[in-house]
């Protein structure tokens, strides 16, 4: 499933749900659809950038590492696959938190699910 912000001041950006709601959850809002009217902006900024900082102050998890891994043998050989690189959160937050600095600055909302 997909999720598309929008906003009068910025492009659309659409990512898949499951991405997008941990950006949502940050700023406790709900997942199928809503609102960031102008004057939450500041603060939804503010908490997305906190969590950019704080997940770049901590590297991929072994976990993570090993999933990426899983189907490669000990040389990274994979005939049929290319291995997969992980995403960070910073890395896919980026549109949306461009979005968020555009529609302040213009004070504008930004929707989605409508």
């Amino acid at each position: 499933m997909l999720i598309t912000f929008k906003s009068k001041a910025a492009t659309e950006v659409t990512m898949y749900k499951e991405h997008a709601r941990r950006i949502l959850e940050l700023l406790e809002k709900d997942v199928e659809r809503g609102i960031i009217t102008p004057a939450e902006l500041p603060h939804a900024i503010e908490k997305i950038e906190a969590a950019v900082a704080d997940s770049k102050a901590h590297p991929i998890s072994d976990e993570v590492s090993r999933d990426i891994n899983a189907h490669h043998n000990e040389n990274g050989d994979d005939n049929e696959h290319e291995k997969p690189e992980h995403v960070t959160f910073a890395t896919r937050v980026f549109p949306v938190l461009e979005m968020l600095h555009a529609a302040n600055k213009m004070q504008r909302e930004v929707m989605w699910g409508v």
